[in-house]
């Protein structure tokens, strides 16, 4: 019993029963006096999010159909990023508002979109992956800002290589990518790419160094790079404004007045307001603006204020960034290309802001006896095929609009790359009879038929877009 004053005593006996006990049994009396209401909280959460996605596969992602649509651009179109986040800005009309009882009971679930490029042993291609219900606006985004653009339905590519490993023909590496710093901080946009080395700005697409990777891919060898992005609502900008006062909160605090400049200013203001009632005036008159204190932030936060303010001034969504490496065991070489995509996302760091970083990579160092290596490159592959954007307790990032046309756009004319597919042709008829030179794509066309949906088969070459 501890004695306070005013005849005040804290009763400790609990305590020092509580502490003596042994562990087994302390752990027991925690639990009864309260814990068990977080572990029964922790259930309820794990139970509800169990039966939404049970009620999600029973009752509505079973009905979707996924459509991949490859897309030529022609090869001296020039359009800017801004095109592409123009098209991004189209696809936010996607959202969907799911209340509780949609998604719990009906199983809704938002849809969302995988926009694309593969390598397929050095044929290099942009893909965008949709459900049938948004292909229509997949196409009317893309043509609104590429009109003579070449949209095509070709088969799912990543059913050519296997689901399981350890594999006797193929092996694989892949990265996830995530934001090192909170979402509200954005990355190194395509506008800041911008150099005036002369009386004419200066682009250095930052598309050039992310297709270089895919420029080296050899026979048997594919480098696949899928963006997930799922339209969400405004809540994220939230934690933005909470970010920007915090800054400027500590802006305040660390440059605000010292002990002695708020002695001075409290006699300062007293023989002011003397003056005022000596020779007229209202007292209290000025005494605000006095005493407001001043913000002074330095260049660098100011900037980063300022960034911060125009990514959620833009339309966001939820992301998530992978690449995949895959080839024949005989040619298996992930540094050809893997350390050189991770590098060259490092081009969207920027100091103060924010960075695209690897939070989980397979190992290729391993041998195929090792069973972690093989069970993270079988949920690798797994989830980079589904195009699921949850792995890892990482549920997606948010990127805006702009940030999304940085890392996903069609490259200006001046990028050189090797057998990168566009479309050489105007949306018209040819003359009869004209003979036509075709570049054949690995990746075969979907056709459907009047009676429902043909199996997939490799057109001739006279149907592709040529180069």
């Amino acid at each position: 019993m501890l004695e306070l004053p005013f005849g005040l005593a804290i009763d400790w006996s609990f305590w020092d029963w509580f502490i003596n006990l042994p562990l087994p049994q302390a752990a027991m009396a925690l639990f009864a006096l309260g814990g068990w209401v977080l572990l029964a909280y922790f259930f309820f959460q794990a139970g509800a999010e169990l039966w939404a996605e049970y009620r999600e596969k029973a009752k509505y992602t079973k009905n979707w159909n996924w459509v991949l649509l490859a897309v030529d651009i022609p090869a001296l179109f020039i359009q800017t990023p801004k095109a592409v986040e123009q098209v991004f800005a189209h696809l936010s009309g996607a959202l969907s508002h799911i209340d509780v009882a949609q998604k719990f009971w009906q199983g809704k679930k938002q849809k969302w979109f995988s926009f694309e490029i593969v390598s397929i042993e050095g044929y290099i291609q942009f893909l965008v992956r949709t459900e049938a219900e948004y292909r229509d606006l997949i196409e009317a985004s893309i043509y609104a800002q590429y009109t003579e653009a070449e949209i095509t339905e070709v088969e799912d590519y990543v059913n050519n290589i296997p689901d399981k490993y350890p594999n006797a023909d193929y092996d694989v590496m892949g990265a996830e990518f995530t934001l090192a710093e909170n979402n509200a901080y954005p990355i190194r946009t395509y506008p800041e790419f911008e150099y005036n080395l002369s009386k004419d700005a200066v682009f250095s697409d930052p598309m050039a160094a992310i297709l270089e990777n895919f420029s080296r891919i050899g026979q048997g060898e594919n480098l696949w790079m899928q963006m997930i992005i799922e339209p969400t609502g405004n809540h994220w900008k939230e934690e933005g404004i909470e970010l920007v006062k915090e800054l400027m909160g500590n802006a305040k605090h660390s440059h605000g007045p010292s002990i002695v400049d708020h002695v001075l200013s409290f006699f300062h203001s007293i023989g002011k307001e003397l003056l005022l009632g000596l020779f007229g005036g209202e007292p209290g008159e000025g005494y605000e603006s006095e005493h407001e204190e001043k913000v002074v932030l330095s260049p660098g936060m100011k900037d980063t204020v300022k960034a911060v303010e125009e990514k959620i001034g833009k339309v966001g969504f939820k992301s998530k960034i992978r690449v995949l490496y895959a080839a024949k065991t005989a040619v298996f070489n992930p540094s050809r290309c893997i350390e050189g995509f991770i590098g060259s996302m490092s081009q969207f760091h920027q100091q103060n802001r924010n960075s695209l970083v690897p939070y989980m990579t397979t190992h290729a160092h391993y041998d195929s006896s090792h069973r972690k290596s093989n069970r993270l490159k079988n949920t690798f592959v797994k989830m980079f095929k589904k195009r699921k954007m949850r792995w890892k307790q990482c549920n997606g990032y948010i990127l805006n609009i702009e940030e999304l046309a940085t890392v996903w756009h069609f490259p200006l004319p001046f990028v050189k790359t090797p057998l990168l597919q566009k479309a050489g042709h105007k949306r018209a008829e040819a003359p009869p009879g004209l003979p036509v030179e075709s570049t054949e794509s690995p990746l075969k066309r979907r056709l459907a038929s009047p009676a429902g949906p043909a199996p997939v088969v490799e057109a001739p070459p006279e149907e592709l877009p040529f180069g």
